[in-house]
């Protein structure tokens, strides 16, 4: 886990993210999960966070972040669901929409824990470890 110093503070924030499909539908397979990857990466270098660790699954999402004191976890969240869902409905609209209903890509919740010193390896291998076999 690195320390940063930034101007007056130190930190290490990492948060482990989940979010899910609509549905549960699995539609993340092939060019559709290899588009979202690249966009997921470029999404967090425009909005300055870091993806340490992602693992795609054709219904869900796993990834590891770290960010600095000044995100906002949930402005993180939208940002990478609601780009992503954009530019994928746009480029895949219509297989995804024939999978789903009502033109929505993601489920509208997700899950979110702060990672500690203590957990990150394990976090990192656990997603590492869940991809199906």
């Amino acid at each position: 886990m690195e320390v940063i110093k930034g101007r007056g503070y130190v930190y290490s924030i990492q948060y482990h993210i989940v979010w899910c499909v609509k549905y549960r539908r699995d539609v993340l397979n092939g060019k559709v999960s290899t588009k979202l990857k690249e966009l997921l990466t470029q999404i967090s270098k425009d909005n300055g966070f870091q993806i340490l660790e992602m693992n795609i699954e054709e219904d869900h999402i796993r990834m590891l972040i770290n960010c600095t004191p000044q995100h906002y976890i949930p402005n993180i969240i939208k940002a990478m669901k609601g780009v992503s869902a954009r530019l994928l409905m746009k480029e895949f609209g219509d297989d995804l929409r024939s999978k789903l209903w009502g033109g929505h890509l993601w489920n509208p919740s997700y899950f979110v824990a702060t990672v500690s010193e203590n957990t990150e390896e394990q976090i990192i291998e656990y997603i590492r470890s869940q991809k199906r076999k």
